[in-house]
């Protein structure tokens, strides 16, 4: 078996109209019409620049349902990280996520810039550039054993705000 990448994720929602809205204000997923007929309490979701059938399943449980402890008090999936082209993308998606009171971290990880978020059921995602394989260096490479303070318009600085991430590394050269 030769797992080569993430085809969707199925996460379980107290209000499925919220995390659409979510999703799709924040993050500009766009619901794709595949649900089954009879089927109600699903939405699938597609992200912006995918190809793929869906990325996203939400599945509603209902208002009763508690926040995620995953990690704190439970077992259970920590985060999803969706990669971003360039890092005025992602400096894009830090504001759009901080004016939904969403944002809760940013860091960089040498050769990963990351931004954290929550949605409305406390479920955590990443949000992440890749610093393309020909601008490695051995400074970024060094990093990957710390966690950094991102400090983004430094790193637009360094790579471009339009540099192509992820090059060589997850996007075939």
């Amino acid at each position: 078996m030769g797992i080569h990448r993430l085809n969707h994720a199925v996460l379980y929602v107290s209000d499925l109209a919220r995390s659409v809205a979510f999703y799709r204000d924040v993050l500009g997923f766009r619901p794709v019409a595949m649900t089954p007929d009879g089927f109600r309490g699903a939405t699938f979701l597609q992200a912006p620049d995918s190809t793929n059938d869906h990325d996203l399943g939400l599945f509603e449980i209902g208002a009763a349902a508690g926040r995620s402890t995953a990690g704190r008090s439970t077992v259970g999936l920590y985060h999803l990280a969706w990669e971003v082209d360039t890092l005025d993308e992602l400096a894009a998606t830090a504001e759009r996520l901080s004016a939904a009171g969403a944002l809760v971290g940013a860091s960089d990880h040498g050769t990963t810039k990351s931004l954290y978020g929550q949605d409305p059921d406390g479920l955590e995602f990443e949000v992440v550039w890749l610093i393309p394989a020909d601008l490695l260096d051995d400074t970024a490479l060094a990093a990957r054993k710390r966690i950094g303070r991102l400090d983004l318009d430094a790193e637009r600085q360094r790579y471009g705000g339009q540099t192509r991430g992820g090059v060589g590394i997850s996007v075939p050269a």
